[in-house]
């Protein structure tokens, strides 16, 4: 009998017109790892809350989910908590102590355990994860990977059956979410823990699952093996927008024509074209033209939170130019949204200086600063939200820069329609999914019609086709004239559609350089790509830079 059953279970949230979701049906067996992925609001989130009895959301159910035979919503409280551990996207929202020990020992003080097996069972979890060395330290302290850690251990502690996670590295850099999915390898693999995991980027994680579920539209659309999931969903749609969330091998793999089962680590993808193309060198050939008038500029800038805490930035020296995309990347707690926000002035530096166009950004107006100049996307878009509509929200900040009605209709059409968000113009902002949000964070901010445009982490929670249209709108502004600067965890994203990318490091700006020479000379901040193809290719860092080399040598 499978561990969860989910039949046919459909959805709908108050007042919608359709269901979220739509006739599921799922079984998933004691000890299996199971992915699922979808476009930004496909229902993922949704699907996986039903199955936690306490984030059960509001709206109409039908159908039935059991667990262990049993109802979810009849489990007692203590199995519910104890038994099913559910990890958020966002490590903030679920730390609820001050102190790394008091995190790890509350579940099972609320669960009445006693004193000396929760201290053994709390210390045996703080040295499995590696968190010994943070046990009396402030969660406050923590780095997002460490909190994100902190959390699963948490959940740990109580022995879990099943472990449910939305999304949990989006927010984690590429190192901390390395370890964070080999953790999961570990759990799963050597205690048999059944896993459901959401997850935008497969590169890592396909290659652990047992089974692997595209929802669409609130429909499980395909359940494949995943070394077949490229293969059945060309059959299925040949143009299919979530084949680009797949790894980069079965990407590479299919595009050069081979079907059937592919390979799917960066170890098998670089086998697969050592077997079937030949090693070759070519020069470092790139358009390096940037334009040399300086958008923004600072100069031995130094920065810190309070007076007797440490330097966040130290002494740093960084020129963005007019017209660049130029992307910054770094670890979680390394300074780059604080970097951020000095360039927007949102931060004020004790030391050295900050220029927007030349001009001192302390001598600006702060109506002059921000209104068609300069403006921000944040990390957490929620902060941006103020009505309880989107196009409400869309409205408010066009009657402050001055627009009519009809003006404030087409331009909410025109910016909806750009990215893909019509339907969600009546929609409460905060019912939106984490990817949902983001896109219509990005539409109020370039309703400013901004000139320099800063992005903190915009790609977070949003699916690879999202991608897809966000590198093409962030491309079409820079035609037009914008200046960008990303801080970025997302490699991949940065690879395609920076001119510069820099490493923050230590309090300053180390490395930085043009994306192909960037990535091709690092081991570990480098693209899948790069690492499955730099023993036969120089300078190769996207999929497309590997197949257009496999082509070249089939022609």
């Amino acid at each position: 009998m499978a561990l969860l059953q989910i039949k046919d279970l459909t959805f709908t949230y108050p007042e919608a017109e359709k269901p979220v979701l739509d006739a599921i049906n799922l079984n998933i067996k004691q000890g299996e790892f199971v992915v699922l992925f979808g476009e930004s609001g496909s229902g993922k989130t949704t699907l996986l809350k039903l199955l936690k009895r306490e984030l059960t959301p509001h709206g109409e159910k039908n159908g039935t989910i059991t667990y262990d035979g049993i109802q979810v919503s009849e489990l007692t409280d203590r199995v519910s908590a104890s038994e099913i551990g559910y990890v958020m996207q966002n490590p903030e929202t679920q730390i609820v102590t001050d102190k790394v020990w008091h995190e790890l020992s509350f579940g099972l003080e609320n669960l009445g355990i006693k004193t000396p097996v929760i201290r053994r069972r709390v210390g045996e979890i703080a040295n499995f994860f590696g968190i010994h060395t943070l046990f009396r330290k402030n969660t406050t302290d923590l780095s997002g990977g460490q909190k994100q850690l902190l959390n699963l251990a948490a959940i740990m502690v109580m022995r879990p059956k099943v472990l449910i996670l939305d999304e949990p590295t989006s927010q984690l850099d590429p190192i901390a979410a390395t370890n964070f999915i080999n953790t999961l390898k570990m759990l799963n693999e050597e205690l048999g823990l059944t896993i459901i995991l959401v997850e935008h980027r497969l590169e890592e994680v396909l290659p652990l699952a047992d089974r692997v579920i595209l929802l669409e539209k609130g429909k499980l659309l395909l359940e494949s093996e995943p070394r077949l999931i490229g293969d059945k969903l060309i059959r299925l749609d040949k143009e299919h927008k979530m084949f680009l969330a797949l790894p980069t091998s079965i990407q590479v793999y299919h595009a050069l024509g081979f079907s059937g089962k592919s390979p799917l680590t960066i170890r098998e993808g670089r086998k697969f074209l050592a077997d079937h193309y030949e090693a070759t060198s070519s020069d470092l050939i790139e358009d390096t033209h940037i334009n040399k008038e300086v958008a923004i500029e600072l100069k031995e800038v130094w920065y810190r939170y309070e007076r007797d805490l440490p330097d966040v930035l130290a002494n740093v020296n960084l020129k963005v130019y007019k017209g660049e995309i130029l992307s910054i990347l770094g670890g979680n707690g390394s300074g780059k949204t604080t970097l951020l926000n000095v360039m927007s002035g949102v931060a004020k530096a004790y030391r050295g200086k900050t220029f927007v166009n030349n001009k001192q950004i302390k001598k600006y107006k702060t109506r002059e600063l921000y209104r068609h100049n300069l403006a921000v996307l944040p990390q957490d878009p929620q902060t941006i939200f103020i009505k309880s509509t989107l196009r409400e929200d869309y409205a408010e900040i066009m009657k402050v820069l001055g627009f009519n009605e009809s003006d404030i209709e087409r331009e909410t059409l025109k910016i909806a329609n750009e990215l893909s968000i019509t339907h969600l113009l009546d929609s409460h902002p905060y019912d939106l999914s984490g990817g949902e949000q983001q896109k219509a964070a990005l539409g109020k901010i370039l309703l400013l019609n901004p000139k320099i445009l800063l992005l903190d982490e915009p790609t977070k929670g949003i699916d690879a086709f999202s991608k897809k249209v966000l590198a093409e709108i962030l491309k079409k502004l820079q035609r037009e004239g914008l200046t960008l600067i990303l801080v970025t965890h997302d490699i991949e994203f940065s690879a395609l559609i920076s001119d510069r990318v820099g490493l923050f490091f230590d309090s300053e700006m180390i490395s930085l350089d043009t994306p192909i020479k960037f990535f091709s000379e690092n081991n570990f901040y480098t693209t899948a790509a790069s690492r499955m193809s730099r023993h036969l290719f120089d300078y190769t860092v996207t999929k497309n830079q590997i197949i257009k080399a496999c082509e070249y040598q089939d022609e």
